[in-house]
C-alpha cells in the first residue's frame, strides 16, 4: 500500500471509530497544501461530556490498533478529557467537548484548508 492509500485508510478508520461512539460534527481538514502545517490532515469532532470524549479517543486508538496495527505517536488531554489530541504524525485527531471546541474555534484557525464535513448515515 502506498503512503496516500495508507493515510486514507487511517482517516477512514478514525472516522469509523468516531461514528461508532456517536461523535458529532466530524470534519476533515486537508492541510497538505498549507505551508508549515503541523500535519497533513486534522480530524476534528465533538463529544457531549468528558466521558464521551474519553470514549471517542479510546475508540480511535483501539480500532486503528486492531485493524491497521498502528499506534499513535502521542496522545494528550486524557487527564480531563475536555480536549483530547491523538497524533498519528500525518493525521492528528482533535476530540473536543462542544463548548471547548466553540471557544477555540479551531475551524477558523485552519479555514484555508480543504474541509470535508462528514454527514451521518443513520
Amino acid at each position: 500500500m502506498n503512503k496516500t492509500a495508507e493515510k486514507q485508510a487511517l482517516i477512514d478508520k478514525i472516522v469509523e471509530a468516531i461514528q461508532d461512539v456517536k461523535g458529532e460534527d466530524i470534519m476533515i481538514f486537508d492541510l497538505s497544501k498549507i505551508e508549515n502545517s503541523v500535519a497533513e490532515t486534522f480530524i476534528i469532532c465533538s463529544g457531549n461530556s468528558n466521558t464521551q470524549v474519553s470514549a471517542l479517543a479510546g475508540s480511535v486508538e483501539k480500532k486503528v490498533r486492531n485493524d491497521l496495527k498502528d499506534r499513535p505517536w502521542h496522545v494528550e488531554g486524557t487527564e480531563n478529557s475536555i480536549w483530547v489530541l491523538v497524533d498519528y504524525v500525518t493525521v492528528v485527531v482533535h476530540i473536543f467537548q462542544k463548548e471547548v471546541r466553540e471557544y477555540y474555534d479551531i475551524e477558523e484557525l485552519w479555514g484555508d484548508a480543504a474541509i470535508t464535513k462528514i454527514e451521518y448515515e443513520f
